[in-house]
């Protein structure tokens, strides 16, 4: 591994299991290694909301979180050492925080909550430089409307399994697209890895690519 504080490094860990971050990164061309949590990490306690949180200060202070859980973790393996990168993405509408739903009805309901309306996804980013130091986290913020949608159409979008596992019960770019009437702001950071933002992190922390 380079020692010269001006040395490039060959590549970052992602600290995140998603495959749509990891389609991003690849769309860069930033070559990754996954930086899951262990088995005995307790990954959900960090997203936890606080009383009366609102959904900016809650997305950047989570994405802070699992920054240092990461730096914590690259240390404790005994891994090459690299910069991490790390992302947290959240829906929000009349402030309410929409995290993942709990299983199809749950996320019919926020579905239906977003029917027609407008809403925000927020995707925080973080960057751990080799050094261990957090360069300071950035935030897109998109704006999303839905079309009036009816709610069997809802439910067999729920039924389809897609809405499982992602914040506010859709991915932007699977069926659910056919619900989207307008978008203004980032399309990949609705997906979750804003690639402007990122690309200007992993820079700053000396990634090749």
């Amino acid at each position: 591994m380079p020692s010269s504080s001006n040395a490039l490094y060959p590549f970052v860990y992602l600290a995140s299991q998603s495959p749509r971050r990891q389609e991003l990164l690849q769309q860069l061309g930033v070559r990754f290694e996954l930086l899951l949590p262990r088995p005995d990490e307790d990954a959900e306690a960090l997203e936890a909301e606080l009383p009366g949180e609102r959904a900016h200060d809650y997305v950047m202070r989570v994405c802070v979180l699992k920054a240092r859980a990461a730096r914590e973790r690259l240390d404790a393996s005994g891994r090459a050492t690299s910069p991490i990168l790390v992302a947290d993405t959240t829906v929000t509408i009349d402030e309410a925080i929409l995290g993942k739903p709990r299983d199809a009805e749950d996320a019919v309901e926020m579905l239906a909550r977003l029917a027609g309306r407008d809403h925000e996804v927020l995707t925080a980013v973080a960057v751990v430089d080799a050094a261990g130091a957090q360069l300071p986290a950035v935030l897109s913020t998109s704006r999303v409307r839905f079309a009036p949608v009816t709610r069997t159409a809802l439910t067999r979008y729920a039924a389809s399994g897609e809405p499982l596992g992602k914040a506010g019960a859709y991915g932007v770019q699977g069926r659910a697209a056919e619900f989207i009437e307008h978008i203004d702001g980032s399309y990949s950071g609705i997906m979750g890895l804003p690639l402007y933002e990122t690309a200007a992190l992993l820079r700053a922390a000396r990634i090749d690519f």
